[in-house]
């Protein structure tokens, strides 16, 4: 069975970091993306890791947001600088382009 969760959502002042995590099992992990989505919006993509380890991102989270695998913890993250409030959404994770997380909230605010 395919499991997909991130974690490390909260709430960050504008200027601050954070750091988001997508932990699997069930799934042998060739590529993911991370997406966020805004109240009453659709799904956007925010960045991806491709099948040849390529990164790419979405033009306002660029030089910004940056994707690595975690080998540490087993996890594919998102690392987030210098976020605005427009940055806050409930972000998700995607796996080989398929499965989904339930999504962890980021909001920034002071």
């Amino acid at each position: 069975q395919v499991r997909v969760e991130e974690s490390g959502g909260g709430l960050v002042q504008p200027g601050g970091s954070l750091t988001l995590s997508c932990a699997t099992s069930g799934v042998s992990v060739h590529a993911m993306a991370w997406y966020r989505q805004f109240p009453g919006k659709t799904r956007e993509w925010v960045g991806g890791l491709t099948v040849d380890n390529r990164t790419l991102y979405t033009a306002s989270v660029k030089g910004r947001f940056s994707i690595f695998r975690n080998n540490a913890k087993g996890t594919i993250d998102l690392q987030m600088t210098n976020l605005a409030p427009e940055d806050t959404a409930a972000y998700y994770c995607r796996i080989n382009g398929r499965d989904w997380g339930q999504g962890t909230q980021v909001t920034v605010s002071s």
